[in-house]
C-alpha cells in the first residue's frame, strides 16, 4: 500500500515549507520533469531551512513511469498525495492519448485532478496545459503552450485565449509556460511571485540562468536565416542597462548601433520580441524590485535610481505590472530576501573558512 506523505505541518517557531507536486505521466520529457525540483528545490530561509518541499507523482500506484529517452523514472507517491499540494505542477508529455486528440482527460487522470485542493495554486509546463484544458480548468482564461502547438491547441479548446507569443501566463491560481526552457522562466516566476525578486535572482544565478529572459517566445520560431554581416542590438541593450537611472532615448539606443531609429527598432524587437520601451520598462522595474528589497533607500531614491524620476510614476509602473505599490512590495519582500541572502553568504563563508583551515 503507497505511503502518503503527511501534509507538511508547521515547525514549533512556525515554519512550514510550500508543498509542490509534479505530476509524472507516461511519455514525460526528462528535462522538463527536473526543472520544478531545481528551481524550487534551492531557496531556503534565514536558517537553511527549505522554502519549497518537492514531491512526483503518478496517477497510478507508485512505481515506473515512461519518458520520452530509452529509461524510464520511478516515481515514488501515487496520486493520493495531489490532496496535500500546495502547487500542482503538470510537465509536457508525449502520451496524452484521448487528452491530445480530442481534449477528454481518462478516468485515472481525471480522479487524479479531482483530488487537487481548490486553493491550490496548478501550473503547466509546455504541452502540459493540455491536461489542464481537458479539465475545463483554463476555459475563459489565457494561456500559453509551446509556439508549434499554440494555433492547435486554440483549435481544439475554442474557450481559450491562447497567446502564442509569450513565455508564460500568470492568471493567478492558474499558470501556464511556453515550451521546454520556457519551464524554468515559469518557476522562477513562481518563486519570484512568492518570496521576491532577489530570492529568485539567487536561484537564477545558483542555476546558470538569467533570472528574466526578454521577449517572448515568437523569437524562436524559425525564421530565414539572417545575414551574420547584420548588426545586433545587444550592444545597446548592455550600454543602456549601465545607465538605467538615467534618461534614454531611442535615438541615443539607435546610435550605438549606427542604426536608424526605424531600423534599430524593428531589429530591437526581432531578437527580443518587445519594443525597446517595454525592455527598458520592464529592467527598470526589475532595478526598482531589487533595490527595495535590499535598500534603505528611500522610495524617491529608488524611483530615480531605477530611472522613473518620480515616486507617483514608479508606483505607477509597479502597480501594472506587480499589481501592488512600492511600499507594500518592500514590506512583503524586504525582511525574506535579506534573511536569506545573508544567511546564503554565511554559509558561503563557513565553507571558504573550512576550505581554509583544511
Amino acid at each position: 500500500m503507497p505511503v502518503i506523505p503527511p501534509e507538511p505541518s508547521p515547525s514549533p517557531d512556525g515554519h512550514r515549507p510550500h508543498r509542490v507536486v509534479v505530476l509524472a505521466l507516461d511519455g514525460l520529457l526528462p528535462f522538463e520533469l527536473g526543472i520544478p525540483h531545481r528551481i524550487f528545490g534551492r531557496p531556503r530561509d534565514e536558517r537553511g531551512r527549505p522554502l519549497y518541499e518537492v514531491l512526483t507523482c503518478s496517477v497510478r500506484p507508485p512505481g515506473p513511469v515512461r519518458t520520452d529517452a530509452d529509461f524510464t523514472v520511478h516515481v515514488p507517491h501515487g496520486p493520493e498525495v495531489l490532496a496535500t499540494a500546495d502547487t500542482v505542477i503538470v510537465p509536457a508529455c508525449y502520451e496524452l492519448g484521448p487528452v491530445f486528440e480530442r481534449g477528454e482527460l481518462t478516468d485515472e487522470l481525471a480522479d487524479a485532478l479531482g483530488r487537487i485542493p481548490p486553493t491550490a495554486r496548478i501550473a503547466s509546463i509546455c504541452t502540459g496545459v493540455y491536461v489542464l484544458a481537458a479539465a475545463g480548468r483554463l476555459d475563459g482564461r489565457r494561456a500559453t503552450t509551446h509556439w508549434a502547438d499554440a494555433e492547435r491547441l486554440q483549435r481544439l479548446f475554442p474557450k481559450i485565449d491562447v497567446d502564442p507569443d509569450v513565455l508564460f501566463v500568470d492568471d493567478g491560481d492558474i499558470l501556464t509556460s511556453a515550451g521546454v526552457a520556457a519551464g524554468i522562466d515559469l518557476c522562477l516566476h513562481m518563486v519570484r511571485r512568492d518570496h521576491g525578486a532577489a530570492v529568485a535572482n539567487d536561484v537564477a544565478r545558483r542555476t546558470v540562468v538569467p533570472p528574466h529572459r526578454d521577449g517572448g517566445q515568437a523569437q524562436y520560431i524559425q525564421r530565414p536565416v539572417p545575414d551574420p554581416q547584420q548588426a545586433s542590438t545587444s550592444g545597446a541593450r548592455a550600454w543602456a542597462l549601465g545607465r538605467l537611472h538615467e534618461p534614454i532615448q531611442l535615438r541615443d539606443m539607435a546610435e550605438r548601433e549606427s542604426m536608424s531609429v526605424r531600423t534599430f527598432t524593428r531589429r530591437f524587437r526581432e531578437e527580443t520580441g518587445v519594443s525597446p520601451g517595454q525592455w527598458l520598462t520592464r529592467q527598470r522595474v526589475e532595478r526598482a524590485r531589487y533595490l527595495l528589497e535590499t535598500t534603505e533607500l528611500t522610495v524617491d531614491q529608488v524611483a530615480r535610481d531605477a530611472g522613473f524620476g518620480t515616486a507617483q510614476s514608479m508606483r505607477a509602473h509597479l502597480q501594472t505590472a506587480l499589481g501592488v505599490t512600492p511600499t507594500a512590495y518592500r514590506r512583503t519582500f524586504r525582511a525574506g530576501a535579506e534573511r536569506t541572502l545573508d544567511a546564503r553568504a554565511d554559509a558561503e563563508r563557513g565553507v571558504r573558512a573550512g576550505a581554509v583551515t583544511v
